[in-house]
């Protein structure tokens, strides 16, 4: 297949994003915030405007990393959470959970360090990632926050793809279309 872009207009910006095959007949936009920190910044100010109210921010890791450093830093607080995907040795008292993710080739396993399940008990827990398209990385997500107590006040993302894009449970900044193929937006 030959280089293939489609272009995205999302919080005031236009980036082309390359498409990329998941299998024969399927295609992705590949959204990648890394290393872009105007589009970055930009989606943390949007979805803060839309955002309900919430104590503090989980995201999974990785791609939500910067998006939720950078809604924390713009609402003045310290602390955001993660969900790691795997453990580190400074974690204690683990909360797990699996997911399948249209990105990853294989199950993953979300972890949550006992310390910040503790932190979130009783918060109202805003969830964010850079894209919603399957859900499977926010039922996950869900499951990490419920089991340590915390209180679901909303998940939003900068984008919604594919089936997302009819959900009424998330808020989002643009719809990010699957193609086929040859590149083609599927309907």
């Amino acid at each position: 297949m030959k280089d293939l872009y489609y272009e995205i207009e999302v919080a005031g910006l236009k980036r082309q994003l390359p498409i990329c095959p998941l299998n024969d007949k399927l295609c992705i936009a590949g959204f990648v915030i890394f290393g872009d920190v105007e589009l970055t910044v930009n989606s943390a100010r949007e979805l803060l405007k839309i955002a309900p109210e919430h104590d503090v921010i989980i995201t999974a890791e990785s791609k939500g990393i910067p998006l939720a450093h950078e809604m924390a830093r713009q609402e003045g607080v310290n602390r955001y959470l993660l969900a790691r995907k795997s453990t580190k040795l400074y974690m204690k008292n683990v909360f797990s959970t699996t997911v399948d993710s249209i990105t990853t080739d294989h199950r993953q396993t979300l972890y949550i360090d006992g310390a910040d399940a503790e932190y979130m008990k009783g918060k109202r827990v805003l969830i964010v990632d850079d894209v919603i398209s399957t859900g499977e990385s926010l039922k996950a997500l869900e499951k990490l926050v419920l089991s340590a107590g915390g209180n679901i006040v909303g998940a939003m993302s900068i984008l919604a793809e594919g089936d997302a894009m009819q959900r009424t449970d998330i808020r989002f900044l643009q719809v990010l279309p699957l193609f086929d193929s040859e590149g083609n937006p599927l309907k």
